[in-house]
């Protein structure tokens, strides 16, 4: 009997604004009919927690990847992490020493593949609003201060440094996922 592994599917850009809509639960019918099992979903955001077989998260990435977009008629980018990754990112408790009120956001960022550059952390923007704390392999960890801004153009930081190939998810999504 093969043994199942639990893996994270990050979408991109979908229900946002109105635009670009996937229910959840006609995406899980549409994993479990690519052979998935024990799919569970986390807010209407594209976090799908689901089990299988395979291992190459990259071949799995791309499959998904292609079918959602047949499917709903449009691109969604896909990014598979092992659940274990997300284990041991919370294990290692990224914001630990991180002052954290109001104005504090505490993102997870995952890259398609690893940077083809390395990153000296912590990485600050010009203005200071917003830190780059780690980047392990496809996991970037970062905090925005909004108490000067009320924008989020640490997002726009991130792309102009690792490119549009990238995912967020803020901290505590990310706790509620490993749960799941």
């Amino acid at each position: 009997m093969n043994s199942k592994t639990t893996l994270i599917a990050f979408l991109r850009g979908i229900n946002v604004g109105g635009r670009h809509k996937v229910p959840m639960p006609e995406l899980r019918k549409t994993l479990i009919g690519m052979g998935f099992e024990n799919i569970r979903t986390l807010l209407n955001s594209g976090n799908v927690v689901f089990d299988t077989a395979r291992e190459d998260t990259w071949a799995i990435e791309e499959e998904i990847e292609n079918h959602l977009s047949g499917v709903f008629a449009f691109p969604i980018p896909v990014i598979v992490c092992p659940k274990t990754a997300l284990v041991d990112l919370v294990a290692a408790n990224p914001f630990a020493n991180q002052v954290v009120n109001e104005n504090t956001r505490l993102y997870v960022s995952f890259l398609k593949s690893p940077p083809l550059f390395s990153l000296t952390t912590p990485w600050f923007s010009k203005d200071k609003t917003y830190q780059i704390l780690s980047v392990d392999d496809k996991i970037i960890c970062s905090v925005l201060d909004l108490s000067s801004t009320q924008t989020s153009k640490g997002m726009d930081e991130l792309e102009k440094l690792f490119g549009k190939a990238i995912t967020t998810r803020n901290w505590n999504t990310v706790l509620k996922v490993i749960e799941m």
